[in-house]
């Protein structure tokens, strides 16, 4: 079995809704980050303070396939392609210790369920 790490870099206004979807698509933990990012235009300024929003970080260990399932309705239901509140990318895992063996008992009944 094949695993990615789905990471969703999100405005924090979003992170609880992130969360929901990927829950209901079949995601089982996340570990959340809390973040600041700059990015390539300027911050506004308030009396001289940069505003700079709070940002998650949401790192899901996921089965590869399921995987891209999730990062595809977190950026469908977030609008994350019509609105740049995010940006969600997955990336190879060779090697894994420490995962649930109860989440890779529900990978794997769902790739049953697929076949």
């Amino acid at each position: 079995m094949k695993f990615s790490a789905l990471v969703a870099i999100l405005a924090e206004d979003l992170e609880e809704q992130a969360i929901d979807v990927a829950k209901r698509e079949g995601a089982g933990g996340v570990t959340i980050l809390n973040a600041r990012g700059i990015g390539a235009k300027e911050k506004k300024t308030f009396f001289g303070l940069t505003y700079e929003g709070s940002q998650s970080v949401l790192i899901f260990v996921l089965e590869k396939k399921l995987s891209l399932s999730v990062m595809k309705a977190i950026s469908r239901e977030l609008e994350l392609v019509d609105h740049t509140r995010g940006v969600v990318f997955s990336l190879p895992l060779e090697h894994i210790v420490g995962i649930d063996t109860g989440q890779i008992s529900q990978f794997e009944e769902r790739l049953r369920d697929d076949i």
